[in-house]
């Protein structure tokens, strides 16, 4: 059987040598170029003509998704599948839509990613399961009641823009002088108003809906 032959386009080099590795180990699989730029990946497209294109959107100065444009142009026959450390569905749609057949987020594992080459290969469209979480949460609470950032207090909206950089119940408490237990009471608070399980949920919807 031939092997799937596969472009690597990311501008981390330890990430091209980490995914080289994985899919040179495996005997379906043949990487046949690697690049960290669009210019680079459209040449390597038009004289190896891969299968395959794992394509990095988080590049300069040519993003993935022009670069997909430019390489879906050039090299038509091959299917392009879209890796990138963000989760939302925008990203996926966006890239579905400039030509790829594919979207896998950096967090997914390894299995996932093979798993997506192969479909991609057969002729169908993938996107990874973190994506696919996010997009039916948002349908349902689209189907039930909409949460609604209107109904959180000023405080309530400082609280959820320092979880979203990232810190602790310790640290908001600190950075806005209230105790650690009125913090804990207004994430609850948070949580109830918005109809969300988790933290996860809370960056998610909140990015998803420009806070």
């Amino acid at each position: 059987m031939d092997k799937i032959t596969i472009m690597l386009v990311d501008d981390h080099k330890l990430i091209r040598e980490s995914w080289s590795f994985i899919l040179n180990s495996d005997n379906r699989f043949r990487v046949v170029g690697e690049t960290s730029n669009a210019d680079d990946a459209v040449e390597i497209a038009k004289t190896e003509k891969p299968r395959i294109i794992l394509m990095d959107i988080n590049m300069s100065p040519v993003n993935g998704f022009e670069a997909t444009k430019l390489v879906r142009k050039y090299s038509p026959g091959s299917k392009v599948i879209g890796i990138s450390m963000h989760s939302m569905p925008t990203y996926a749609k966006r890239m579905l839509q400039m030509g790829a057949m594919g979207y896998v987020t950096k967090n997914s594992s390894k299995d996932e990613l093979l798993t997506a080459i192969m479909e991609v290969n057969g002729g169908k469209k993938y996107v990874c399961d973190e994506v696919k979480n996010i997009l039916a949460q948002q349908e349902l609470e689209e189907d039930g009641s909409q949460p609604d950032l209107n109904t959180l207090s000023k405080r309530e909206i400082d609280i959820v823009q320092l979880i979203k950089e990232g810190l602790s119940s310790k640290e908001i408490g600190q950075r806005l002088d209230i105790s650690l237990k009125t913090v804990e009471v207004h994430r609850y608070n948070i949580l109830k108003k918005l109809n969300l399980k988790n933290t996860a949920a809370l960056v998610n919807f909140t990015n998803a809906h420009g806070l």
